[in-house]
């Protein structure tokens, strides 16, 4: 709640200006009666024109002054509400985009994106309401009730015997209504995750044929929607045609038991008029704090859940008194007895890393499925950080450099090739803005892409679509390399970048990308044996540890689980040839033996 009240302070001038308006329109609604009664009792019954005349025009003065300062005041409520929204939706973005990978496991995205769309519409809307009618109603009703004492003291019990039956009715619909509204958002929640699923998982879904279910599932969810949002609104539309029975039945009560006084001659007829618009006055107010009151719980709830987005506090942020990396550092990584546990993991990840990759040199990564590969590369942007350990950048911890600095010498291509609506261009040059055509064109270039985007209508100035649903997968890799080496980083860091490209590209790609990263750190996680052979240092993970480290070559003699990898991937024809242009480990000569065996089975 604190965020958001910070959030209002540029609109202390406006609501007081809010105030000043309100209380003027409200108190010239006021005094429109008196001059009704005036007219009534001086003018009509006693015949006195100029009285008549007299309070007309000033009826219409009232009027004027009263509606410009209710037009203001529905300006200045307006201007807050839509305001203050607007900066608590830029402040929640704000937030997410702060967030580590770790704190969004604390709210689905589905959460996230109601929250950040239809909580603070919620908001706005209360507000408005607040404004307009949380000022207004409370002022009119007083000052209603005091008029009306003053011109007919001996019917004000017909005001209070209805305002206490409107309570009584509005306490009671809202110990019914309250407890829903917390559901309700759960259920928009819930409906948008179904909707997010669905359409992110369109093409499993059609290659199943399980539209039916899809639908089925949606509309299980609709359906409770649905019905709740009924039950609410029909419960709250109850109070219209109650309050129009309680205006109705409060205007005979005046008018019968008014005729009474009037005919005793204890009562002037205008002065009765003059009591029945306050009286009305009266129960209007009390109809706008009800309208209030129906939508500021469900509001409170979307106050609160905005507010738990606003008062979590990332768990990765820039060090107080940060240092720098080295103005000529080379892009050394080093890490330092490396372990990482999940939030709330009864294991580690990964546990006792330790290694260097060198700048010039390409550190490559392989394992089983499972074994922590692209956790570990993803330590080093401090997407998580580490439980234990140190990883050094040039001989800086990163956990003591800001994230920006940080981030500035690393290009990431991440395992799923994401891009960004727009053009070609600007997704290559998404992380370096002030990169040149030339610039772009020869990142492109080296990540064999430059083929595809020529033969494009538009070549660089091509649009693609939202999460790049216009290219092919291949493409998307291609383009996201593309956009890691438009940085012109130290450190380059692709994460399985390579599996959506066919052989051929492939082995283009990784000639180019050596020619052009001669003096750069390359960090490498692959599946395939054939992407990293010819790194200059191959680390082999199983279960979160390092069991392996070297080249090709002295991994086939020394690494048991990179044999299995080998054997399961290479050929028996490529095994047979490693076995005899390398010095084999007798585990080697038992693996390539056995793979001979096996080809020889075939054969027959």
């Amino acid at each position: 709640m604190k965020p958001i009240l910070k959030l209002c302070k540029p609109y202390v001038a406006a609501f007081v200006a809010l105030v000043v308006f309100t209380y003027v329109a409200v108190m010239m609604s006021l005094r429109l009666p008196d001059y009704s009664a005036s007219i009534v009792n001086k003018g009509i019954i006693l015949q006195n024109l100029d009285s008549i005349w007299a309070d007309g025009r000033m009826m219409i003065v009232v009027a004027l002054i009263g509606g410009i300062c209710t037009i203001a005041s529905v300006f200045f409520a307006a201007r807050i509400a839509t305001g203050l929204a607007r900066d608590v939706r830029r402040r929640v973005f704000a937030q997410i985009e702060s967030f580590a990978i770790a704190d969004f496991n604390q709210f689905s995205t589905a959460s996230l994106i109601t929250r950040s769309t239809n909580d603070i519409q919620q908001i706005q809307m209360t507000l408005m309401m607040l404004l307009r009618f949380a000022l207004m109603a409370p002022l009119m009703a007083v000052g209603g009730i005091q008029k009306a004492l003053e011109n007919a003291p001996n019917l004000t019990w017909i005001i209070a015997s209805a305002v206490a039956g409107l309570l009584i009715i509005i306490v009671m619909l809202f110990a019914v209504a309250v407890p829903r509204f917390k559901k309700l958002q759960q259920l928009v929640d819930k409906l948008n995750l179904v909707t997010r699923e669905n359409l992110t998982g369109l093409r499993v879904v059609r290659a199943f044929h399980n539209e039916k279910i899809e639908q089925a599932k949606f509309q299980r969810v609709n359906s409770e929607l649905n019905g709740l949002n009924l039950f609410v609104n029909r419960l709250m539309m109850v109070l219209d045609p109650v309050m129009m029975l309680v205006m109705n039945l409060t205007s005979i009560a005046i008018v019968w038991f008014g005729a009474w006084l009037v005919d005793a001659g204890t009562l002037e007829i205008g002065n009765m008029m003059a009591f029945l618009q306050y009286a009305m006055q009266v129960i209007i107010s009390f109809l706008m704090i009800s309208m209030v009151f129906i939508m500021v719980p469900r509001a409170a709830v979307s106050v609160r859940r905005v507010s738990e987005i606003l008062d979590t506090q990332p768990s990765i942020t820039d060090p107080k008194q940060p240092n720098h990396l080295p103005a000529d550092g080379v892009g050394k990584i080093e890490f330092r007895d490396v372990t990482f546990s999940y939030p709330g993991a009864d294991l580690p990840v990964l546990s006792g890393i330790n290694f260097t990759a060198e700048p010039g040199q390409t550190t490559a990564f392989i394992g089983s499925t499972g074994s922590g590969k692209s956790t570990l590369i993803n330590l080093i942007p401090r997407f998580y950080d580490v439980s234990a350990g140190q990883i050094l950048l040039d001989g800086v911890d990163i956990r003591n450099v800001t994230l920006s600095e940080l981030t500035s010498r690393i290009g990431y291509v991440p395992q799923k090739g994401v891009l960004f609506s727009g053009t070609v261009a600007s997704n290559i040059a998404y992380g370096n803005q002030k990169a040149s055509r030339k610039e772009l064109e020869k990142a492109a270039q080296v990540a064999q892409a430059a083929e595809f985007i020529d033969e494009l209508d538009d070549a660089y100035d091509s649009s693609i679509a939202q999460g790049g649903s216009n290219v092919s997968g291949g493409q998307r890799q291609r383009l996201s390399i593309a956009r890691a080496l438009a940085t012109r980083a130290q450190i380059y860091i692709f994460d399985d970048s390579f599996s959506a490209l066919d052989f051929k590209t492939d082995a283009r790609l990784r000639r180019a990308l050596a020619k052009e990263m001669k003096h750069k750190t390359m960090l490498i996680v692959a599946q395939r044996i054939n992407t990293i052979m010819n790194a200059d240092k191959i680390i082999v993970l199983d279960e979160g540890k390092i069991v392996g480290q070297g080249t090709h070559a002295e991994l086939m003699q020394s690494c048991c689980v990179y044999q299995e990898i080998a054997a399961s991937q290479l050929s028996d024809e490529e095994l047979t040839q490693l076995a005899a242009n390398t010095t084999m480990s007798s585990a080697s000569k038992k693996l390539t033996a056995r793979s001979t065996r096996r080809q020889k089975g075939v054969a027959r």
